[in-house]
Parts: structure tokens; C-alpha cells; sequence
């Protein structure tokens, strides 16, 4: 993992539920403008399933994402990137070498935007029954996925023709709700909080839910100390 600063910067970058390749291209679109300079932004925040499926034991399912991760990883050298691992994408430390990574026991991450403080997680940490932390404590112990490695063709074809088709956009009935026991689980103190996971795209109170590249079709950036939704187009048009 790189060195990386605590501090989130004018023009910052968020981009959170790209689920790519299942769910439009514009995140490997996004990737393309940085590299050419379109789009300038000193940091880059990667906020969780940002690939439909990737993680770091074997390089089988490395090879539907061979271009995206190149160009990731180009970026790396010359832009700080934090990647906030998700529910569809862990283990990534080999696969991502110069980025941050941060696996979900090391989320919410504290991080100061001005004079305010900052909590940023994926969003899966604080929403999750017992079922659920059973399955994901099994599902990214990096060594236990190590054992499938002589099946890993089969275990990922599978789920992957299976994420094709998933429909992943919709609206959370009563999620101010599920926003007022998130938050209860953060301290008080904490001015802002970030979250993906959700796909809602919604600012309720000091909780951010980023919306979904995937859905809403918007990333998010600091725009004179805020945290604002844009589109692509308008990014490279600024």
C-alpha cells in the first residue's frame, strides 16, 4: 500500500458501484480522460464494486479487466488513489500495488475536508445481519480464496455470467431510516459521513450516499470544500 495523505483535496474525485463491465462503460470512459488529461483531479477516491467482481488470489478473472487495471495502476504513478474495497472487489493489495487499499476491517477510514472530519467506508459495514458478516468473513480471507485457486475458471464464470444480468438500480424504500441507524454507529463527533453500497445518491443530513456510476450515472467531487454529484460530461467540460 502507498503512502497517502489524510487530507481530501479541492478537486478530488469519488466513484463509487461502477460494477464494471456489467453495467455500462463509464468507468473504463473515466479511467481514459485521466490518462489523456481530460480530466485532472489530485486524488482519486474508489468507493467499493467498482468491478462486478475482482479480487487479488489468481489471475484467471484479472484477464476480463486486463485494460482497466493497467490503466489504473499507470495513474497510480502520478495521481494518489485510495481504493475503498468492496463487497464485489477485495484482496486487491497484489493486484494494485502504488494504490491504498483498504480492506473492509480497516473501514470507516477517518479523513479531514477542511476544517471538517470525515468517515469514509464502502457502506457494507454498518448495515449487514450475522448471515451476512459469516458470508463476507469467509468470502475475502485472502488466503481461504488462495485453496480454489486449481478451479478459479469455473468459480469465476459462473458469478460472473450470473452479475450479468443482476439488476442492481433501485430506490430503498425508507432509507432515511437505514441512514439514522448507519449513522448512529459512527461517533458523534464525526462531521461527514461517506458511504456507497446503496446506489441512492443522496445527501440526508451529514451522511452522503454516493450515487451509483452504475445507476445514477454520476461520480462526485470537492468543489470549493463540497462534495458535489457530477456527471462525466461535465467533469471534462469544466
Amino acid at each position: 500500500m502507498s503512502k497517502a495523505s489524510s487530507i481530501i483535496q479541492e478537486g478530488a474525485l469519488f466513484v463509487a458501484d461502477a460494477h464494471y463491465p456489467h453495467h455500462g462503460d463509464e468507468f473504463l470512459y473515466l479511467l481514459k480522460a485521466l490518462d489523456a488529461g481530460r480530466i485532472e483531479t489530485p486524488q482519486l477516491f474508489l468507493m467499493g464494486d467498482i468491478f462486478d467482481l475482482l479480487f487479488g488470489c489468481g489471475k484467471y478473472i484479472r484477464n476480463f479487466y486486463a485494460e482497466e487495471i493497467a490503466l489504473l495502476n499507470r495513474l497510480s504513478e502520478r495521481i494518489e488513489i485510495h481504493y475503498f474495497e468492496g463487497n464485489h472487489d477485495f484482496c486487491l493489495g497484489n493486484v494494485f500495488p502504488k494504490i491504498s487499499i483498504y480492506s473492509r476491517s480497516m473501514q470507516p477510514v477517518a479523513m479531514e475536508l477542511g476544517d471538517r472530519k470525515v468517515m469514509l467506508s464502502h457502506g457494507d459495514r454498518y448495515d449487514a445481519g450475522l448471515g451476512y458478516e459469516i458470508f463476507t468473513f469467509f468470502l475475502r480471507s485472502c488466503r481461504g480464496m488462495c485453496l480454489f485457486l486449481p478451479w478459479q475458471q469455473p468459480l469465476t464464470d459462473r458469478p460472473m455470467r450470473k452479475l450479468r444480468g443482476k439488476k442492481i438500480c433501485r430506490k430503498i424504500p425508507a432509507f432515511e431510516k437505514k441512514v439514522e441507524r448507519i449513522v448512529s454507529r459512527y461517533p458523534y463527533e464525526i462531521d461527514l459521513i461517506v458511504e456507497g453500497h446503496f446506489h441512492q445518491g443522496r445527501k440526508i443530513g451529514k451522511y452522503l450516499a454516493l450515487p451509483a456510476l452504475a445507476c445514477q450515472k454520476e461520480l462526485a467531487v470537492v468543489q470549493g470544500g463540497e462534495i458535489r454529484f457530477v456527471t462525466l460530461d461535465t467533469l471534462i467540460e469544466r
